[in-house]
């Protein structure tokens, strides 16, 4: 990898890091549950237990 393509990398995992951060947020504020996938088992989480 050259080193433009190391700061595209860069920013990507930034701008990723910064929309699930917002998304965590956001989910508390309105008592969302958080759903994932563990394993390929779905998993829904509180918000408030978060």
């Amino acid at each position: 990898m050259t080193k433009k393509d190391n700061d595209i990398r860069e920013k990507i995992i930034k701008g990723l890091d910064l929309t699930i951060r917002k998304l965590i947020k956001s989910k508390k504020e309105r008592n969302l549950d958080f759903v994932i996938s563990d394993k390929g088992k779905v998993i829904r989480l509180r918000a408030k237990d978060c």
